[in-house]
């Protein structure tokens, strides 16, 4: 049971009253006039027990943007419901409207929408659904918390899909429109088709020819149906922020404009998300579903405040790709993070796959390193040249044990990664 602020007001007068006359009816009169009417209220409020409630609406949505989830509302009982609701949605959920009105006939039904524009990915799980039911006269009202399960998973957002079709047109001149006259290594044979004035006499096709009255050449075109492997680190080292997010955000980003243009390619791409113990995992999805599949597995990981096992990410990628493969790893180019974990490892993983690492650079560092203005800003920008140096020298000793190196900013390392992606699969070296 709850009392309305209309019963409180009424007290209040009658207090006033009783006061006034000093009479021991009139405070008998006016707390039995009050009890009473909270009785009706009671008595005429649809019961809030009996209501149906069911969810549908959005189950997915990028971060911050608005899905909408609706909350069905049956009254099977005769009575009118006149209620006020409140529908508990976590504060990282951005729910709106907190409460709303429902005024429902018996047997009546009603929709309640509710707008979620999360500021955090992950699952936002509904707490419960509060509904307070009032009587004719406003004195008194019924009310009840139900659970009513839905959740929204928030997606990491998708910010370099801006740089997709820049990527596909390129990737069309690789493979599609523009067919290669030139066979390089990892390029498949095409078709053939009649020589013009200008094609390379080396791509000739002699025995075609000799079954034909006219001169034909060879066209190739880049190997299809290749295989990648993303291994996401979920360490520590991803948890430090770059600007507003962390350094596993920007990670997340390039791996989708990786994936899509992968998929696009013919590619086949597998996700491996680990640090002491693998997180998420996406094997063996079709090229069709692979981007909505690795977007909703990326979408609850958190950086962990646990050492990356290099060991264990080794032996994890030795175990899955048993064939050579491109790896990706997107990690953070900390040299005491990485000479004890991964640095001994990458010999060995890049004679058996393509090993390609992709890391988040801090801009501000490169800001710090220009100071010069007075003696505090020297000191920065020697502790900021420092380092620079060192992350230089990490991703120095990785391409010398085999690794392709992309270090670069989180709004310009997703187009530089899909960039070194197309020159290996270019050269064929995927």
């Amino acid at each position: 049971m709850a009392l309305t602020g209309r019963t409180a007001a009424l007290a209040l007068a009658g207090a006033l009253i009783v006061l006034a006359f000093r009479s021991v009816t009139g405070l008998i009169l006016v707390e039995g006039l009050l009890a009473a009417g909270i009785v009706v209220d009671l008595l005429l409020a649809a019961p809030v027990r009996k209501l149906r409630l069911t969810r549908s609406g959005d189950t997915k949505v990028r971060l911050s943007e608005t899905a909408v989830v609706t909350l069905t509302i049956a009254n099977p009982s005769g009575r009118p419901l006149r209620a006020q609701l409140r529908d508990a949605w976590p504060p990282s959920a951005g729910a709106a409207p907190r409460t709303a009105p429902v005024a429902l006939a018996g047997g009546g039904s009603a929709q309640v929408r509710t707008a979620l524009t999360p500021s955090r990915r992950g699952d936002a799980v509904a707490a419960t659904v509060t509904i307070r039911s009032s009587g004719p006269l406003g004195l008194a009202a019924r009310q009840a918390s139900r659970p009513v399960p839905w959740r929204v998973r928030a997606l990491p957002p998708f910010r370099s899909r801006r740089h997709l079709p820049e990527k596909l047109a390129r990737l069309r001149e690789l493979d599609g429109q523009h067919r290669s006259l030139r066979r390089g290594q990892g390029s498949e044979f095409d078709s053939l088709r009649e020589y013009v004035v200008g094609d390379d006499v080396r791509s000739i096709d002699w025995r075609g020819t000799a079954r034909h009255s006219e001169v034909l050449v060879r066209t190739w075109r880049p190997e299809r149906d290749r295989r990648i492997l993303v291994l996401l680190d979920t360490g520590r080292t991803v948890a430090g922020r770059v600007g507003d997010a962390p350094r596993l955000d920007a990670a997340m980003d390039a791996v989708q404009l990786l994936t899509a243009l992968a998929a696009r390619a013919g590619d086949r791409l597998d996700l491996i998300a680990m640090d002491r113990r693998i997180r998420a995992r996406v094997v063996g999805t079709p090229r069709s579903a692979v981007l909505a599949a690795v977007t909703d597995a990326m979408a609850p990981l958190n950086a962990e405040l646990v050492e990356p096992d290099g060991a264990a990410m080794a032996a994890t990628v030795l175990a899955h790709a048993r064939q050579r493969c491109l790896v990706v790893l997107l990690t953070d180019l900390n040299r005491a993070a990485l000479a004890e974990n991964l640095l001994p490892h990458v010999a060995l993983l890049a004679s058996r796959h393509q090993l390609l690492v992709g890391a988040v650079a801090d801009p501000r560092v490169d800001e710090l390193a220009a100071g010069r203005g007075e003696a505090g800003l020297v000191y920065t920008a020697a502790a900021a040249e420092r380092a620079r140096a060192e992350r230089a020298q990490v991703a120095a000793e990785l391409q010398r044990r085999g690794a392709v190196v992309v270090d670069a900013p989180p709004e310009r390392l997703p187009p530089a990664l899909a960039n070194a992606y197309l020159a290996l699969k270019a050269a064929g070296r995927l």
